[in-house]
């Protein structure tokens, strides 16, 4: 049924909107209709035509949550900038240090370690290193400096043929990787040992640079021979790593500054490889119970 004046119907209880948009509220009926006024003459006009019910409005939309920002990256190597340094290297990613060894004794068969073997070209480093990594207990890697140096194929800067700002970028760039590799290897349970040439009257890039790069836990060890078998080991040498006889004497007079530095010493002079990678062992021992100050 309908209004004559065409009021829309009251609607039932429980439709409408309220004030918020619900659907439990009722709109008050309208006032009913009054009596029609005449025009002039007595005319009555027709009635309204009944107007159709206008449907409440829509609720509305919810409001829509502000943008969350992204979390920032985490440190990896994307997350570096452009690379900073001197040679153009990018700077590799900071990872987990080797801590401090403990003060207790430790069997360096079984422990997971990180040694650098230090010596003059010809002392054996590589040899040494290598068939102490194959013969341990635990698995061990064995990091050779000069192997990831000569990664770099074109463009290689040999420092016999000069030594210049390309090769000392080189350099330093193998060494952080090098020590960036000796940081995973470690995170995973396996130890590790590397091998460099590294003065003792270079200390910021010599040890410095290697404690940066691995931490403070590292294990230094000097392998010096004499001069002669360093000279004799040379001879055998091919390609780029063989050095002149002055080069190596040069070499070798620079590393004897290691004696009084209170890094333990081996002189393999009269050693073969097997009995100088036991001698490793045993230092590498005496070095987990009683960490060298260096």
């Amino acid at each position: 049924m309908q209004y004559a004046v065409g009021a829309p119907q009251p609607p039932a209880p429980g439709q409408g909107t309220g004030a918020g948009g619900h659907g439990d509220a009722v709109h008050p009926a309208p006032p009913p209709p009054g009596p029609v006024a005449a025009g002039p003459g007595g005319h009555v006009p027709p009635p309204t035509p009944p107007v159709a019910p206008v449907p409440p409005p829509a609720p509305p939309a919810a409001p829509i949550p502000p943008a969350v920002p992204a979390p920032p990256a985490a440190p990896g190597w994307e997350a570096h900038q452009p690379p900073t340094e001197p040679g153009g290297q990018v700077r590799l990613p900071t990872g987990a240090l080797v801590p401090v060894p403990g003060t207790a004794a430790a069997d360096a068969a079984h422990a997971a370690v990180a040694v650098l073997l230090i010596g003059p070209a010809g002392a054996g480093k590589t040899t040494v290193a290598r068939h102490w990594a194959d013969t341990r207990r635990v698995p061990t890697a064995h990091i050779s400096l000069d192997d990831v140096r000569e990664w770099v194929r074109s463009g290689f800067a040999d420092p016999q043929s000069g030594w210049n700002e390309h090769s000392e970028a080189q350099y330093r760039l193998a060494r952080r990787t090098c020590g960036f590799a000796a940081r995973n290897f470690l995170a995973n349970g396996i130890s590790c040992v590397l091998d460099d040439a590294v003065f003792p009257d270079r200390p910021v890039v010599g040890l410095g640079g290697w404690k940066r790069h691995v931490g403070p836990g590292l294990l230094p060890v000097v392998l010096l021979p004499g001069l002669e078998v360093v000279l004799e080991r040379n001879a055998a040498r091919s390609g780029n790593r063989r050095l002149s006889d002055e080069e190596v004497a040069r070499i070798h007079g620079r590393m004897a500054g290691w004696y009084g530095s209170g890094l333990p010493i081996i002189d393999n002079t009269q050693q073969d490889v097997a009995t100088t990678a036991r001698l490793l062992d045993d230092v590498v021992a005496r070095s987990l119970a009683s960490p060298p100050s260096w």
